[in-house]
């Protein structure tokens, strides 16, 4: 080969393009709304709805079985549904003075029951946040608060009564003296529980008295507190309960007991239906906010 023919062979090499290598970009899949989301929200909704649900069916007809032989004494709930149709379906309906449905008992219930435990929460906390701060406080008063927490709503009502001389406030006060020991002593708990790592942290950052409550105390001894509080909402709604039995009025208390003087039985079951369920969602109430406030915290 001679020399002319590799200049020629060069220089056309020269004037032709260069090979370029194309790249293939791939484009994610698009998230499956129905495989990251919907199936996995209905598989946990179904975990956690369907056994209850599987359950209350099996006790239903236990108690269906059990009460339809001859001689029993306590309604099945074919009969309940039967003769109690109408405070089942609606629970609001207004047909006199006396004659309404349950919704409104509850809610008249609910009433008293916000204003004896909110003073308990309010009081509970303050005394709690005293007694907390003092070790001869705590140790002298919490003999007397665990003694006091253990008598019964009904044994307060007498005293209520002859010191109110009104149904209204003597069931108000029942609700506050039965819930409020819990709130203080966990209270007190909490804060004779906040570490002194904070406390010198709060030394150091030389907080007065009220910053040191609201930004070192309140959120160390949130869970505590909180604890308290769903223990007295359990204690109110079941106060409020016993107390209206013997009161009067037009609450959920009373309902039951003047069902009960008129034989009414299947009104009786629905009516604990109402205070079970109503009770369950004030203490799902009391531990959501609680979750919320307390988050970040732990009772240690």
């Amino acid at each position: 080969m001679n020399m002319q023919a590799i200049k020629t062979d060069t220089a056309t090499a020269a004037v032709l393009p260069a090979p370029t290598g194309e790249i293939l970009r791939i484009k994610p899949a698009k998230p499956n709304y129905g495989q990251t989301r919907l199936i996995p929200g209905l598989k946990l909704f179904a975990a956690r709805v369907v056994p209850p649900i599987v359950m209350l069916a099996l006790l239903l007809t236990v108690w269906q079985i059990l009460c339809m032989r001859p001689g029993a004494t306590l309604p099945s709930p074919s009969k309940i549904w039967t003769e109690a149709y109408d405070l089942i379906v609606d629970p609001f309906f207004v047909t006199g003075p006396q004659d309404i449905g349950l919704g409104w008992r509850v809610l008249v219930s609910l009433q008293r029951v916000a204003i004896g435990y909110g003073l308990a929460g309010l009081i509970g906390i303050m005394v709690g946040t005293l007694i907390g701060q003092s070790v001869w406080a705590m140790r002298g008063l919490d003999p007397i608060f665990q003694v006091l927490r253990t008598i019964s709503p009904l044994a307060w009502l007498p005293i209520s009564l002859a010191a109110f001389r009104d149904s209204q406030p003597s069931a108000i006060f029942v609700i506050f003296i039965t819930s409020v020991w819990p709130i203080i002593i966990n209270t007190a708990v909490g804060i004779r529980n906040i570490p002194q790592d904070y406390r010198n942290v709060a030394a150091v950052l030389r907080l007065n008295h009220a910053e040191f409550f609201w930004k070192i105390m309140i959120p160390s001894a949130a869970p505590y507190i909180f604890t308290g509080l769903r223990i007295g909402i359990g204690l109110s709604w079941l106060a409020i309960v016993a107390a209206e039995m013997l009161t009067g009025g037009v609450g959920i208390g009373f309902f039951i007991w003047d069902a009960w003087n008129s034989s009414r039985l299947p009104d009786i079951f629905v009516a604990l239906a109402y205070i079970g369920i109503v009770g369950f969602v004030l203490d799902r109430i009391v531990a959501g906010v609680g979750s919320i406030v307390t988050r970040g915290t732990s009772a240690t």
